[in-house]
């Protein structure tokens, strides 16, 4: 039962949000009060006594808006909701942040009588957190249980500030609506107007409006320019629910010394186990001698579908006895998490977990690889980091084509308060070998001016020319050479004609806008 607890706890965070929505488990810390050994000064609830806190249960669940009869889609159980105050949702998050945050002792104390519950927590992070932020409880759900989401199903990369704004194709989803055949956008399209306004215009809510609209139903209108020419065309596309593919282009190539297997993994969702899995089995039965993951856009999520992987990558020898990850949390909890519960290496998952259509239980294929070879960015991000670094923790060699990762070690249980959901930093990760000391992310050996830990590999720019999964896109070149002759000299066998190379869109700097909740590792 205390395994189940704790795969509950971890993975399908029933139980992380439950406090909040009725049935057992989940934060609650009703035993302190933090910084003092007596009990509040103030004669009630509301006053503010700089550095003392009451326990954050005193506070939870008191809503401006509560939800009445509101089913929580994570327990089916109503929320616990009832009539309070802004100043109970700040007392709250000022409580809980105090006990549970990972550099709490770096919060300046603010009285939470002078802010929106939006702005105060903002406030309640240290200076140098890049990962701070919450979101609607439903979007959460939605996009946690099942990677819904509102929009086209095109994910945008942008280059260039202000006048010299470049907004380009990433990757689509299949079946959205940015795959339809009257609009048919691929990889490297650029957007040259949105709904009449210029990409280089200022006019920034114009152009948000229209890549990221809000609801289902709205209509958008776009001008853009094709990879393969240099004539505009117009098209329009409605929003909808879309429903990611975490797991997309799964390939094997075949090369003069065996066959590499490849894949494009964008998101650490629930239901990527399933596309893991089904990946994993097809390669296996391919018999492949070596494997490329394409991380570059994946900022990470579940950290039970990263170790799940890890583990189909290594094989039940390199993992057997040795830990995924454990977590390190701050000095109020050196025993037990923030459940309550030991703290505990998170093993390498042998077994599905039933984050998706698949049950629990059933044993995971595995490679057996002593080597794997990963493709990143800045983008790639916290789970996917964890990957990399679980790996070199039994041994598995790592080879990183591109460039340098995000650099976030860190992670947090997800707390629903009164309709939204919170995300702050509450632990760090180890391998099994202790290190977890990459705050400025993997970097390729020849990477220069990177601050990042330095790993076998080879520098690459994005390359917005050839679909993603294409061995004619700089990266996959650059790791099938890699894989060949173990160097990063240019590619002599692949046929990349020097007028291919001269047309190469490449992007050397630029960032994806995604939910933040895409760049993190949640238990």
């Amino acid at each position: 039962m205390k395994q189940k607890k704790k795969i509950i706890q971890s993975f399908l965070i029933f139980v992380l949000i439950s406090s909040c929505g009725g049935g057992g488990g989940g934060y609650n810390n009703t035993s302190k009060i933090s910084n003092t050994t007596t009990t509040a000064t103030t004669t009630n609830n509301y006053g503010w006594t700089p550095n003392v806190f009451l326990p954050a249960s005193t506070y939870k669940n008191r809503c401006v808006n509560p939800r009445l009869e509101v089913i929580n889609p994570f327990t089916n159980q109503t929320y616990l909701d009832i009539s309070g105050t802004i100043l109970d949702q700040n007392h709250y998050l000022r409580s809980f942040s105090n006990d549970t945050y990972l550099w709490y002792d770096q919060i300046v104390d603010v009285d939470p009588a002078l802010s929106t519950t939006s702005e105060y927590f903002n406030l309640l992070k240290a200076p140098h957190d890049r990962f701070h932020f919450s979101m609607p409880s439903d979007e959460w759900a939605a996009l946690a249980q099942s990677g819904i989401s509102v929009g086209y199903g095109a994910t945008w990369i942008f280059s260039g500030t202000s006048s010299e704004r470049k907004i380009f194709v990433a990757y689509t989803d299949p079946n959205t609506p940015a795959t339809q055949p009257n609009v048919g956008l691929k990889r490297g399209a650029e957007i040259i107007s949105i709904d009449g306004v210029n990409a280089t215009s200022d006019d920034t809510v114009s152009l948000n409006n229209g890549l990221y609209p809000n609801a289902t139903g709205e209509t958008h209108s776009f001008i853009i320019r094709d990879t393969s020419t240099s004539e505009l065309r117009s098209i329009e596309m409605e929003s909808s629910k879309i429903t990611s593919t975490p797991v997309q282009k799964v390939s094997t190539i075949s090369t003069g010394s065996g066959d590499l297997g490849y894949m494009l993994f964008n998101d650490h969702i629930a239901t990527s186990e399933k596309g893991l899995y089904d990946a994993i089995t097809e390669l296996k039965s391919n018999n492949i001698s070596g494997l490329i993951i394409d991380l570059r856009y994946n900022g990470g999520g579940y950290l039970a579908i990263a170790s799940q992987l890890a583990y189909m990558i290594a094989g039940p020898v390199a993992t057997a006895g040795r830990s995924f990850e454990l977590t390190e949390f701050n000095d109020k909890y050196p025993i037990t998490d923030i459940w309550g519960d030991p703290i505990t290496p998170m093993p390498f998952y042998t077994t599905t977990i039933g984050l998706s259509t698949l049950s629990q239980g059933i044993p995971l294929p595995t490679l057996e690889l002593s080597k794997v070879f990963v493709i990143t960015s800045e983008d790639t991000c916290s789970a996917s980091e964890a990957i990399i670094n679980a790996l070199q923790g039994v041994d598995v060699e790592v080879i990183q084509i591109g460039s340098t990762t995000c650099g976030k070690p860190y992670g947090f249980y997800p707390q629903d308060n009164c309709s939204v959901t919170y995300f702050t930093i509450q632990f760090k990760g180890v391998n099994a070998k202790g290190f977890g000391d990459y705050a400025y992310g993997f970097s390729p050996e020849n990477e220069v001016n990177s601050m990042g830990v330095k790993i076998k590999g080879c520098f690459a720019n994005d390359d917005l020319s050839y679909e993603l999964g294409n061995s004619s896109e700089t990266s996959l070149t650059k790791a099938i050479n890699y894989y060949l002759t173990e160097s990063c000299d240019n590619p002599t066998s692949l046929n990349v004609s020097q007028q291919k190379k001269s047309k190469q869109k490449t992007i050397k700097k630029y960032y994806i806008k995604k939910s933040m909740w895409h760049k993190n590792r949640i238990m």
